[in-house]
């Protein structure tokens, strides 16, 4: 009984490592997948800070052109 076992456990042996070792190549793509989504979601993020602030400059400056042509309520 023991060595029907073992014969066993031998034959599935290079099955498994087969099935690991496509699993470690899935892992890895995905892994690469991954951080080009992290760096496209990054520079998004920058891309967004960017106009952010060039509104803000528009946002001061439109508010200075009102004061200067006595636009304003205030």
């Amino acid at each position: 009984m023991a060595a029907e076992t073992e014969s066993m456990i031998l034959e599935y042996l290079p099955r498994m490592r087969e099935d690991m070792s496509a699993m470690r190549g899935d892992v890895t793509e995905i892994k690469e997948r991954l951080g080009h989504l992290e760096r496209g979601q990054a520079e998004l993020a920058v891309q967004y800070a960017s106009v952010s602030t060039r509104i803000d400059r528009m946002d001061q400056r439109m508010a200075r052109v009102e004061r200067r042509l006595d636009l304003t309520d205030a």
